[in-house]
Formats: structure tokens, sequence, C-alpha cells
């Protein structure tokens, strides 16, 4: 997985500043806010689920982890993160998902690879990703996570994360949220 790693890193380097550059003058940013509905998604996942957000209302908060592209070392670090915090994350009632625009067979075997306990949604058309707001300029989603209440509306987003402990920091804002 290492060559794959490294390869997959460097195009998506580069077709990120080739699309930053092409997607310059791209439509205006949607830009979400704590309090502000989350938009609603049906998205298949690296589990072989469709996943709707609104199965979700009333019933359990949700985290979605975007990053930008599957097999590439931060968001292989990221996932891992995730994983290593998953059992907590899920004893709090949350049901968190990693997201992207790869491929579902792609999201699969990445998480096959790592051994994720949780799914891995796919928005191949970056329908979702724009109305989340973190599709901007380039070709890929940003590194952004939305903590969405049981309400559907966002409670946080952490527009920051830090890929080597993103797990425990979910865990940390998911304690200072309720």
């Amino acid at each position: 997985m290492g060559l794959r790693i490294l390869i997959t890193s460097a195009w998506a380097a580069v077709r990120g500043v080739l699309g930053w550059i092409a997607g310059r003058n791209g439509p205006v940013p949607v830009d979400l806010e704590p309090g502000d509905p989350a938009p609603d998604f049906e998205l298949p996942a690296s589990d072989g689920r469709v996943y709707r957000l609104r199965e979700f209302a009333g019933r359990k908060a949700v985290v979605i982890a975007w990053f930008p592209k599957a097999f590439t070392a931060g968001c292989a670090a990221e996932c891992r993160s995730l994983e290593a915090s998953g059992n907590v994350i899920r004893s709090l009632g949350v049901q968190h998902f990693g997201a992207n625009m790869d491929r579902p067979d792609t999201n699969r075997e990445f998480a096959q690879a790592l051994g994720l306990g949780y799914p891995i949604l796919s928005d191949g058309d970056g329908r979702v990703a724009r109305a989340y707001g973190v599709l901007r300029t380039g070709a890929y989603p940003s590194r952004w996570t939305f903590f969405i209440g049981e309400d559907g509306r966002i409670k946080a987003i952490d527009k920051h994360v830090r890929v080597l402990s993103h797990g425990s920091d979910v865990v940390t804002r998911l304690g200072e949220l309720t």
C-alpha cells in the first residue's frame, strides 16, 4: 500500500493545483455555520449501504469527516486516527462517517486496507460536497469535519483538522457539545 499512497498523493497534489487554477472563477462557495440545517444527503458508502442524513433525525448525532482523497498519506493518517477513537465515538451514541469524492469501490478498498470500522461516503459528482461548502476551487473536498445534532442542525465545524489526532479531537469536541 506504501507505493500506492506515494503515487496517489503525488497525482492528487498535481490535480489539486490544476483544479485550483481552473476553478479560480467558479461558483460562490456555500458558507455553513453552526445552527444552520445540515444539507441532507443520500450517498453510497464503503460498506455497501446507502446512507441518508434524515435516517438519523431524532435518533443520533452525526459526524462527517470530509477528506480529499483515498490512498493518500494525510487521509490515511486521518482515517486511522478516527478508527482508533471509533469505539468511544460510538459509545457516545454518534454515527460517524468519512466522506470524499472517490468511487464507492475505491473507498471500499481503502477502508478494507486500513481496517476501518466506520463507513466512508462516496460523493462522486461533488453535489453534497458543494452543499456542505467543502468543494471550493480545487478538485478535492477540503479536510473539514461537521458535527450534526439529532435535530439535523450543524453544531460545530472543524476547519483545522489535525490528521494524526483527529479521532481524539472529535471525541473532545463531542464532549464539549453535550
